[in-house]
Order: C-alpha cells, then structure tokens, then sequence
C-alpha cells in the first residue's frame, strides 16, 4: 500500500470505529481462501463487515474513538467484524467459529464497553434487533387477536344454534 492508501484506510477504518454498533477482533491463521470468503458472505447476508486489517493501521485508526480500548488485541493475524447492530457481528464470528476452529475470538467493543472473549460469546446468544421487534409485535397483537376472539364467540354461537336448528326443521 502507498502512504496515500494507507492514510485513506486508516480514515474509513476511523469511521467504521466510530459508527459500528459492535466491534469483534479474531485471529484467523490457518483460514483458507474459501472459508474467508464463506465467512464474509454470511456476515454480509447478517448485515455486518468483516475486514482483514494491518495491525499498525488498526490501532491508528482506533485513535480518538470509544472502542480504543481494544488496541491491545490486535497481535498477530487479526480479523475486525463489525455491524450497526450490536448482536449481528458477534452472534455471526461466534457461529462459524464453532464450525471452524481456525478462527479464535480475542474480544471486541461496543461503544465505550470493551468486551473479553466471555463477553463477546455471551452476546452472541441474546436475541438480534429483529428478533426482539418480531417478539414485541407478536406481544402487541395477542391481545387484540384474544379480544376479537371473545367479541366474536357469541355471534358463532347464535350461528351454531340457527345452523342446529335449521338442520332439525330439516330432518322434521
């Protein structure tokens, strides 16, 4: 990389810090072309950003931002996973780390709470952002869907009695 590329990279790398929900740092020595480029995609799908970063350019670009106490992960051959989000990118390292052993989680931030490997994990398991919508809605709209049930009991009632009744008339 020229100095010019380098200094446009740190400066998206900045911003990226800066307006990401949540921040994963991995080490991913030993991932093949294929399972990177597996791993990009299904983060992609979730919605989140996974970079391959110098280590250098990373804790420069962390400067100045809330997440820059997770400089000291970056040591060795580390990955950055982010999302608006902050259960996306998470929730997404930790499932393919689980089928890949290559990948280890180091930590990460989200806002100002920089996060352990635990914490990280731990995250991962809470519901996502559309989850919780799905739940909440689903919590909206039982009452109603119980209120138009009892509203509508008696009428079905009278119907099964005329229905009961016509039948007798019938067979009379």
């Amino acid at each position: 990389m020229e100095r010019a590329e380098k200094r446009e990279f740190v400066t998206e790398l900045n911003e990226v810090f800066k307006a990401s929900g949540s921040v994963v740092v991995a080490h991913y020595a030993g991932v093949t072309v294929a399972q990177m480029n597996d791993f990009r995609s299904k983060m992609r799908a979730a919605g989140g950003t996974v970079k391959v970063a110098k280590n250098r350019l990373a804790k420069i670009a962390l400067q100045g931002t809330e997440a820059e106490g997770i400089s000291d992960l970056f040591t060795g051959q580390t990955l950055i996973a982010y999302s608006n989000d902050p259960i996306t990118a998470p929730k997404v390292v930790v499932d393919f780390a689980k089928t890949n052993d290559k990948i280890v989680v180091l930590g990460g931030a989200m806002g100002t709470t920089t996060l352990n490997a635990e914490a990280v994990k731990s995250l991962a398991t809470l519901p996502s952002l559309d989850e919780l919508r799905g739940k909440l809605l689903g919590l909206l709209n039982a009452p109603a869907t119980r209120i138009a049930t009892v509203v509508s009991a008696p009428a079905a009632q009278l119907a099964r009695v005329f229905a009961a009744y016509s039948k007798k008339d019938e067979a009379a």
